[in-house]
């Protein structure tokens, strides 16, 4: 049987919420050369895929966070998958800002939760962490317990594992860059020269391509 992580693998590549350019990389924000661009919003525009990531984190917060009392996505790529997370498992939602609204009540957590409560982060995509550990932080700054985070995708790198480690923060992801570039080379996607640069990327992104 496939596995999950396979599936979604699959789908991100048909739906090209992932591409993959080794000869022809993009550029990131934050200066990086990089083969591999990733927008898991694509994923809210294709039903089957949708339901198919919804359902799949269901499975991972009924098993892992059976306790959860509030299901928090990080702004603003994952406030959608977090809401249909939330409504499947009719529970509260929250969504985290990257800085606080810059006017009215300047929030940084948009929605009503109580010191106290017990919750999982639902994030679209894991790089170096920063962005998502500052949801974290927030949360707990607001009193509240962070059981962990789930996330669609993660590039892997040792920097976000080091960042998730030293924050305490329990990570689970739907798919990952290794599973990625197993189902991109077994499906012809890539060659096999691609699959050597795409993994010289992922060991050292910062100066890979210069």
């Amino acid at each position: 049987m496939e596995k999950v992580s396979e599936t979604i693998a699959k789908q991100l590549l048909q739906i090209k919420a992932i591409k993959l350019q080794p000869t022809n990389p993009f550029t990131w924000a934050s200066g990086w050369n990089s083969p591999i661009y990733c927008d898991n919003r694509k994923t809210l525009s294709y039903p089957e895929v949708r339901d198919f990531i919804k359902l799949k984190f269901v499975d991972l917060v009924n098993e892992l966070y059976p306790d959860a009392d509030v299901i928090a996505g990080v702004a603003t790529g994952a406030i959608a998958q977090g809401a249909l997370v939330a409504d499947e498992l009719k529970k509260p939602f929250v969504y985290v800002r990257s800085s606080p609204k810059g006017h009215g009540m300047e929030n940084l957590i948009e929605g009503d939760i109580e010191a106290g409560k017990k919750v999982v982060v639902v994030e679209d995509l894991i790089s170096t962490g920063g962005s998502s550990l500052k949801a974290v932080d927030a949360l707990r700054k607001a009193g509240c317990e962070v059981m962990g985070m789930v996330a669609i995708f993660t590039y892997g790198f040792q920097k976000a594992v080091d960042n998730f480690t030293e924050n305490n923060v329990q990570l689970n992801t739907l798919s990952d860059y290794q599973t990625l570039i197993e189902v991109a080379a077994s499906s012809g996607y890539v060659s096999a020269d691609d699959v050597n640069e795409l993994g010289a990327w992922r060991n050292d992104p910062a100066s890979w391509g210069k």
